[in-house]
């Protein structure tokens, strides 16, 4: 095979690796239902902890946050040095995860391909791409999580949070430019997956968690 296809092969197994969908696969182990049926009838480690329980949704979220890093094994298996490929396979496993070839499904009459968010996956994607970056992103993340208390926010902010890493990173030397463009697609579907729950907090409806969840609680029964 030629260099040309081995590049169209490891973007493939990269969607095809993202499009595994673990949160459903680890939910019908658990308890046998259907975790599209669930809440916000996604596939990731929160609505799989909603529907199985803590020990559900972060088997879910590993294995999700797996997804991404395998791709840069797949790269660097197929297609070695190859900055461009390694950038849009860890972005294509983001996009499988969100739409996963594995569980199209017709709804309403119209084909369905609907997984999870993105966030650990594009967690995932960012540490193919430079490893110590979760060391930067998890510990931020959680502090959104429980002190903002938006999952979607706290979701959104991974891609965030690394697109300003590896343009920090850039800036000074340390990794290519390409790498921001993961940050900004990974961003970009993200949003895009989770305009429900920008609708919902622009509306003030949106679930709050961690932390402030706790103090919003306190705060009405003091009330």
């Amino acid at each position: 095979m030629d260099t040309i296809g081995l590049k169209f092969l490891a973007l493939l197994l990269a969607y095809l690796l993202g499009s595994i969908p673990f949160g459903f696969l680890i939910v019908k182990i658990f308890n046998g239902r259907d975790v599209r049926e669930i809440e916000s009838g996604r596939t990731g480690g929160t609505n799989a902890m909603r529907a199985a329980g803590l020990g559900a949704g972060a088997l879910t979220a590993t294995l999700d946050v797996v997804k991404g890093i395998a791709t840069a094994w797949v790269v660097n298996w197929l297609v070695p040095g190859q900055i461009w490929v390694q950038v849009f396979a860890a972005f294509l496993a983001v996009i499988g995860h969100n739409y996963p070839i594995f569980l199209v499904h017709r709804k309403n009459g119209k084909l369905q391909m609907r997984g999870g968010a993105g966030g650990a996956t594009c967690l995932g994607g960012a540490i193919a791409l430079w490893s110590p970056i979760w060391l930067i992103i998890l510990p931020v993340a959680v502090l959104i999580y429980l002190f903002i208390g938006y999952a979607s926010v706290t979701t959104m902010s991974v891609a965030l949070i690394a697109m300003i890493v590896f343009i920090i990173r850039a800036a000074l030397g340390l990794s290519p430019w390409a790498y921001v463009m993961y940050g900004a697609l990974a961003l970009a579907a993200l949003v895009w997956a989770l305009r429900p729950n920008l609708k919902r907090l622009k509306e003030g409806t949106e679930r709050v968690v961690g932390l402030r969840a706790k103090w919003l609680k306190k705060k009405v029964v003091i009330d």
